[in-house]
């Protein structure tokens, strides 16, 4: 199935997915949730990477 989903699809969907659970949960980690991304979203090293740095810069700039 995931051949069929265009380029970055699994990504956006991570972000999605980790997002809400931090909404709905303010006191989780987001290193935990990205972790647990990668593996339910079949993400690439690179994927993997790029959605750790997002979630780091998001949590950089809420910290400013």
């Amino acid at each position: 199935m995931h051949d069929l989903l265009p380029d970055g699809e699994e990504l956006r969907r991570a972000v999605r997915w980790v997002s809400i659970k931090l909404e709905e949960e303010p006191g989780l980690r987001y290193q935990k949730l990205v972790q647990d991304a990668i593996f339910k979203f079949d993400l690439s090293p690179k994927e993997s990477e790029m959605l750790f740095d997002f979630f780091r810069q998001r949590e950089a700039e809420a910290g400013s």
